[in-house]
């Protein structure tokens, strides 16, 4: 791989959108959001008038898509043909699209050259559960972020109620549990860390102490 690659893979609320983006920031590389990938191709499926059962017609337009995530230390944007998503694609309509278009196979590969298309130089970071073991096997560096569902459990209520909406620790500490299941033991890409990946547990750490961890591992490789 001539384009320099860091994957930050691991599960919901181990932190990794929010140290990619750091990382991004430090090394001055790409940045990629893959859980956005489904969404994404959802949204322009709707809005060219694809339909999710015609396997070729979202194949070809998951072919055709230019897309990048524009990036601060605060945020990260989605620009799909030049063109700001903005919060189109937080509805429910885009996810129930989204899992639509990724029930295919040949859709999944198509999107995976989507992502692999990201990388550009000087170079690119990625957060997923999969972009170190599946999309970018041969990556320079591969994290897996972890941290205990319970900790990622409060996060994630922390977040919620910063954001004004009302919900209780139980019920996000249950959906964390059924999904890490689900993530976990899926037969295609379960959520594992890659075989050369090195894990990284944040319960007790600060994203900051996360980021610094990581930039040590970037400047030993010499990606800094």
């Amino acid at each position: 791989m001539n384009t320099p690659v860091v994957t930050i893979d691991g599960p919901s609320g181990a932190g990794k959108g929010t140290v990619a983006r750091n990382i991004a920031y430090e090394l001055d590389f790409h940045l990629l959001d893959s859980g956005a990938i489904y969404r994404i191709l959802g949204l322009a499926a709707i809005e060219q008038g694809v339909a999710f059962d015609d396997i070729g017609g979202l194949v070809a337009l998951a072919n055709s898509l230019e897309l990048s995530f524009p990036f601060d230390r605060e945020r990260t944007g989605i620009v799909l043909d030049g063109v700001s998503l903005g919060q189109k694609l937080r509805n429910q309509i885009v996810a129930d699209a989204a899992s639509q278009v990724a029930l295919n196979p040949s859709v999944r590969r198509a999107l995976m050259g989507l992502q692999r298309r990201q990388a550009r130089e000087p170079g690119l970071v990625g957060d997923g559960r999969d972009l170190g073991t599946i999309v970018f096997p041969d990556a320079d560096l591969k994290i897996f972020l972890d941290a205990s569902v319970e900790v990622r459990a409060e996060r994630r209520y922390l977040e919620l109620i910063e954001s004004g909406q009302i919900v209780e620790r139980s019920v996000i500490l249950r959906d964390l549990e059924i999904r890490d299941f689900r993530d976990r033991s899926r037969d295609v890409a379960p959520l594992v860390p890659a075989r050369d990946a090195y894990v990284i547990d944040s319960s007790e750490k600060t994203v900051a102490q996360v980021v610094m961890e990581i930039q040590d591992l970037c400047k030993a490789r010499r990606l800094a």
